[in-house]
């Protein structure tokens, strides 16, 4: 295997731990300080899921966002790969 295709991997493989680190603690580190505030303002259950899914989208929402503009340079790379083999 090509180093630079190693180091693509490993690449690639530490932004998908951070990514899945990011959707999962982020909402519950939110959802823990709702439910302080819960306790603090003696409403159970109505800021914990506020705020988790308040966080929860936010993530999902940059994480899509992230990856079709990921998508949309790999995809003009390949077409642009392709314009110089058509020409050649």
């Amino acid at each position: 295997m090509d180093p630079r295709e190693r180091l693509e991997t490993y690449n690639g493989a530490g932004d998908a731990w951070a990514q899945a680190v990011e959707l999962t603690v982020t909402p519950l580190i939110f959802g823990f300080l709702g439910s302080r505030v819960d306790l603090w303002a003696g409403t159970r259950p109505i800021f914990t899921l506020l705020l988790s899914a308040f966080c929860l989208g936010y993530v999902v929402w940059k994480a899509v966002t992230a990856y079709q503009a990921r998508m949309q340079v790999h995809e003009a790379r390949l077409l642009g790969a392709r314009r110089q083999v058509g020409r050649a």
